[in-house]
């Protein structure tokens, strides 16, 4: 979803479509007022189609101390307001890739705030979800964890909290990585959501239609299907083809996971 559509109006997209869920970025929920929330609750439930995911773009690598502290709090701010407005997810980051933060420590500090995140979420009733990520327009520099071997050792730190995982189907391949499902082996006893996403180049992330780029997605799917994996396929529109865009990527998911 972008700006050029209210949430509202997404939500009407996505029912047509024959979507169960939807999910948004938390860039776009505009406040926590009260009169807000009510009123966007009540949209989102006049669409008949509920709000599965908020994703959010906590940066826990950053060098300063108080800016890790103010990037919690904003995490719990973030996690009360899906809360507020029945959603089921929030997506986390580990942070961004600060050219002097060292990879132990960025390690350790993730680990460390996602661990204390944790209870936040449980409390409301709100699953994290740790993604395999690239590179949002809101950041500077690209995820720590986006090379494969940092994501993993993130991933073995949350293994026995409440954290999941958000598996992203193009990351693996764009941080240079060849292997996608030797990845997703290692962590999906964690797995709750897949980022179905595509990228047209190896070592790099460049968004095409889905069904367009490298990612092997009936291999991805037949590997899911095998471990009767039953949670959240979340699409990821990136061809920035709009309406149109949208529903080629619901047919052509829809349609692959048929063939898997």
């Amino acid at each position: 979803m972008n700006n050029e559509m209210t949430i509202s109006e997404y939500a009407h997209l996505c029912k047509n479509l024959g979507l169960d869920g939807f999910d948004l970025g938390s860039t776009l929920i505009k406040n926590h007022t009260p009169k807000y929330i009510a009123q966007l609750k009540n949209e989102i439930a006049q669409e008949g189609i509920p709000l599965i995911m908020v994703t959010t773009y906590p940066d826990f690598t950053h060098p300063e101390y108080l800016q890790r502290e103010r990037e919690f709090d904003f995490l719990v701010h973030d996690i009360a307001l899906a809360s507020a407005l029945g959603a089921k997810f929030v997506r986390v980051t580990a942070g961004q890739a600060h050219p002097s933060t060292r990879e132990d420590e960025g390690i350790r500090w993730v680990i460390e705030y996602l661990k204390k995140a944790a209870p936040v979420a449980d409390k409301y009733g709100i699953r994290l979800v740790y993604e395999n990520h690239a590179k949002p327009g809101v950041w500077e520099y690209i995820d720590f964890s986006h090379p494969p071997a940092i994501f993993l050792q993130i991933a073995e730190g949350l293994r026995e909290t409440s954290v999941g995982i958000n598996f992203d189907t193009a990351n693996i391949l764009a941080a240079g990585y060849a292997d996608t499902i030797e990845i997703l082996d290692a962590v999906f006893d964690k797995v709750l959501t897949i980022h179905v996403a595509e990228t047209a180049t190896f070592g790099q992330l460049q968004p095409v239609a889905l069904g367009t780029g490298i990612v092997p997605f009936e291999e991805i799917f037949r590997y899911l299907k095998s471990k009767n994996f039953d949670g959240w396929l979340c699409l990821e529109e990136w061809a920035n083809k709009g309406k149109e865009g949208i529903q080629a990527s619901v047919t052509f998911a829809r349609q692959t996971w048929a063939d898997a």
